[in-house]
């Protein structure tokens, strides 16, 4: 899947992207409920979801699977040139913009680039993030704050893949990374329990995998003493709550 960035991966002028949506709420993390802008890149360098086992799938599969997803497709993958998002971006009121994807490293260039120039008009800017690419110097500089979901056993795949102990040091020494865990079973958190020490990592989130509201509550109920017990903070999945897995909002 990758080699459908090579020929543009240095291309500082524009980004694949699968989708922009918005106005809607931040469902997850310290910015729940507040209202944002999402521009969701495509390409990953994960397969969550598939391989080895995996015990729940991608819900934004149509991202990064082009064998099941055409790439040629507008609305699973489209270049969009950065100063077209930024219109779009300031045809609205809403200052919090989130990144997400996909893998929105993957596009270092056009990414870095367009969160300089959000940062000069004065946006907020959270990058959702797997954790896996170490962010620049300029990155970290401009961007408000990194959701950073390092993967389980569950999401399948290689640890080697799924955790690179350098990039998570380098989000962790930010000091603007937020740490959120999708759990689906209460065994995952002894998966989770070395890695905050480990990594130095401060502000820790949990969170129900689910794609209905009937499952994050009942993901919610079933993990929320955990929490309490481990320290972490606890996150709901509030579009999932509002609109089940209704792609755009």
């Amino acid at each position: 899947m990758l080699h459908l960035l090579d020929h543009q991966a240095v291309d500082d002028r524009g980004l694949f992207i699968a989708d922009t949506f918005g106005p809607t709420f931040q469902g997850e993390g310290p910015s729940l409920g507040r209202q944002a802008l999402f521009i969701r890149l495509s390409h990953c360098n994960l397969s969550c979801g598939q391989g080895p086992g995996a015990r729940w799938a991608c819900d934004t599969a149509y991202t990064w699977d082009f064998k099941m997803h055409d790439p040629q497709d507008p609305k699973i993958r489209r270049r969009v040139l950065l100063d077209d998002l930024m219109a779009w971006v300031k045809a609205h009121t809403v200052r919090l913009v989130v990144i997400t994807g996909g893998e929105p490293l993957l596009q270092r260039l056009g990414l870095e680039r367009l969160v300089a120039m959000l940062h000069a008009e004065g946006y907020e800017i959270e990058i959702e993030t797997n954790g896996t690419l170490i962010p620049s110097e300029d990155l970290v500089a401009t961007v408000t704050a990194f959701n950073v979901s390092p993967k389980l056993v569950a999401a399948g795949g290689r640890e080697i893949q799924r955790v690179v102990p350098a990039a998570l040091a380098a989000f962790a020494s930010s000091g603007k990374a937020r740490f959120t865990f999708v759990v689906s079973e209460l065994a995952e958190f002894k998966e989770i329990a070395d890695l905050p020490e480990r990594f130095a990592m401060d502000e820790i989130w949990v969170m129900p995998e689910g794609t209905s509201a009937d499952m994050v509550r009942q993901g919610m109920r079933t993990i929320a003493e955990e929490a309490l017990a481990c320290g972490w903070n606890l996150s709901p999945r509030l579009h999932v709550e509002l609109w089940e897995d209704k792609r755009g909002r």
